[in-house]
């Protein structure tokens, strides 16, 4: 008896290749993703800080709402 040309062989054999191919394609994307977080953490620690807001006087701590 030939197994090789079973349906079900083929199928189980197929699902376990996309398995693991689903699962390599994971982890090179996981991959990219880190090295694409490491790569822009220093443009976005370069960026001035935005002013505080006011806390205290009448410019900036008032809103004024007309109807």
């Amino acid at each position: 008896m030939n197994i090789g040309n079973d349906a079900s062989v083929r199928t189980a054999t197929a699902a376990a290749q996309s398995s693991n191919a689903t699962e390599v394609q994971m982890a090179v994307l996981k991959k990219a993703l880190n090295s694409q977080a490491a790569s822009v953490q220093p443009l976005l620690d370069s960026l001035p800080q935005q002013p505080k807001l006011a806390t205290e006087g009448a410019v900036g701590t008032l809103v004024n709402i007309h109807v």
